[in-house]
């Protein structure tokens, strides 16, 4: 049976693991932003690809090396809320 507590239990479950697999793509890519945004304002260079290019390639990066992670991760809480779901009804 399907119960409030149990249902708060599964929402605030899944909000963390959304907030912990966005920010492992999300924090490199702020520090080398903020590492360029310092080069920048130290030469005084505002080009507009200079900012974007350093954060793809890290964004890039990331998802290559931890996107197996990150999709695992999904997958099993997924798999999980079936199997839980199977047991609730029946």
């Amino acid at each position: 049976m399907m119960t409030i507590d149990l249902a708060s239990d599964i929402v605030s479950s899944g909000v963390k693991l959304v907030l912990i697999v966005s920010l492992v793509g999300l924090i490199p890519s702020l520090l080398v932003g903020l590492c360029v945004s310092i080069f920048q304002a130290t030469t005084q260079i505002n080009e507009q690809t200079l900012s974007f290019l350093p954060r793809l390639a890290t964004t890039l990066l990331v998802l290559i090396f931890a996107g197996k992670w990150m999709i695992t991760q999904l997958v099993d809480f997924t798999i999980g809320i079936f199997h839980q779901a199977a047991q609730l009804v029946g």
